[in-house]
């Protein structure tokens, strides 16, 4: 196994709703990212995946858990400290427009971490602002445009060159496909494989696309309402997703080649509210599999194999 670059322990985030009520959007997630690595996080909209990234990228800190950056505890750093470790963890963003500054030229807008992070001179700026061009495949002139002048799928390049500017570790893509043209996804997507390679980067790439996720991810892990439900390799999604909400989501998936004689199957009833998290396990009332235990126990998160675990019942021993 690849060295650990990325680990949390126990992630949990709760805010306070102006009634008073209390809102648990992250509930005891445990995640690893190892070395040249894709950990790609689905789910659907509401079951946290967004805390989780401001909590890795420390733009929040956990209520309850422990993050660790190569071993060493980063959960409780601040000033200085957490700045200088905020280098090693850069993010994309979703929207590559609302990303940019609207009065800030392209190159100008990708070299902005060196100023921040670094004391470069004038020459090395340019040049550093050449190299990420020419890494994510732009005219080196485009560094003279504004973003907003650009199309998505070059905005987002401009998005991918600024995180990589500082050489992070780990680059964390929140949605970072989902505003594109599915032609210019498949391009973007070949791009950040590419760069991974040559540079051993880890990635986590969030989505609410399964069968997007599991194209690139090494290890897929699916949350609902919070929590982690299951957690297997990307390369095993479709033959072997065991947790009910998981081959819902499989389910769900348009193919070309599926039979569209057989009707689709449907998850009855809506999700939970966050706000009252139900006693037992949080899928039971949506799952076709539900059992008397499944509405008092919370079923643990546990290995069916070495790579495979799944939180749900059906798995106990």
């Amino acid at each position: 196994m690849s060295e650990t670059i990325l680990k949390g322990r126990g992630l949990t985030r709760r805010y306070t709703t102006d009634a008073g009520q209390t809102l648990t959007a992250c509930r005891n997630v445990d995640i690893s990212l190892h070395r040249g690595r894709t950990l790609g996080i689905v789910g659907e909209s509401g079951c946290g995946k967004s805390t989780l990234l401001r909590m890795l990228t420390q733009l929040e800190k956990p209520d309850e858990g422990q993050l660790f950056y190569r071993g060493q505890e980063i959960t409780a750093l601040k000033g200085q400290a957490l700045r200088k470790n905020r280098r090693h963890i850069q993010m994309v963003f979703q929207d590559p427009t609302a990303a940019f500054f609207p009065r800030m030229k392209a190159g100008e807008a990708i070299t902005e971490p060196l100023k921040n992070f670094e004391k470069l001179s004038a020459r090395q700026l340019r040049e550093k602002q050449a190299e990420l061009m020419r890494l994510v495949q732009l005219p080196e002139d485009f560094a003279e445009r504004f973003p907003h002048s650009m199309s998505g799928g070059q905005r987002q390049r401009l998005g991918i060159a600024r995180a990589l500017a500082l050489d992070p570790a780990v680059l964390v893509c929140d949605e970072a496909t989902s505003a594109l043209d599915v032609s210019v996804q498949e391009k973007v997507i070949a791009l950040l494989v590419e760069i991974q390679r040559q540079r051993q980067l880890s990635m986590i790439f969030v989505c609410h696309d399964l069968a997007l996720v599991q194209s690139l991810s090494h290890q897929v892990m699916v949350m609902y309402l919070g929590g982690v439900v299951e957690s297997l390799p990307g390369n095993e999604v479709w033959k072997r997703a065991s947790h009910p909400y998981s081959k819902a989501l499989l389910n769900s998936i348009f193919a070309i080649d599926m039979d569209f004689e057989k009707p689709l199957a449907t998850l009855k009833g809506e999700v939970p509210s966050p706000l009252n998290l139900p006693k037992g396990c949080t899928f039971h009332a949506r799952c076709p599999h539900y059992m008397e235990r499944c509405g008092d126990d919370q079923p643990a998160l546990r290995y069916i194999t070495p790579h495979h675990q799944v939180a749900c019942h059906l798995f106990d021993e």
